[in-house]
This record gives structure tokens, sequence and C-alpha cells, in this order.
């Protein structure tokens, strides 16, 4: 299997089973729209941005609080553009 399709699967994996039911809901949906479109480089940010703790990621999404890792990053960008 190819590297890519690895990544993608990993992705698509961590989306979905986060803990919550609204982050799963929120991540896979947002997963599913943009891992077959990502490049390389930005399936690697939306791996790090699986990675980071729900609050963070909820935070962002709901409330409008930012964190660092959003700063100057494309898939930070699309999340905060996304629609549920």
């Amino acid at each position: 299997m190819k590297k890519l399709e690895k990544l993608k699967k990993r992705i698509i994996y961590r989306s979905s089973y986060r803990g919550t039911k609204e982050m799963d809901i929120l991540l896979s949906s947002f997963v599913e729209k943009y891992v077959n479109i990502l490049n390389e480089k930005d399936l690697n940010e939306l791996e790090e941005l699986l990675n980071l703790e729900d609050e963070v990621i909820y935070n962002f999404f709901y409330k409008g609080i930012t964190h660092s890792f959003f700063d100057k990053r494309k898939i930070g960008k699309l999340l905060k553009d996304f629609k549920l």
C-alpha cells in the first residue's frame, strides 16, 4: 500500500474515533469532505490537527478560540470555514 493511502486511512480512522460523539461527527465529516483532495503536505497537517486535544479543536470550531496550531495553516482555515 502506498504511503499516501496509509496516511489517508489513518486520518479517516482517527477522525471517526475521538471519544465524544460531537467530535466524531465534526471531524469525520470534515475529513470525508477533504481527505481525497488535499495534497500530502496538507494531509500531514490534518494528521497533526487530529493529534490535538478535542477541547482545542472544539474551542476553535465552535467558540472561535484560536490556538497557535491554526496560525497560517491551510487546514485551520478549511476547518474554520467548514459547515456541518
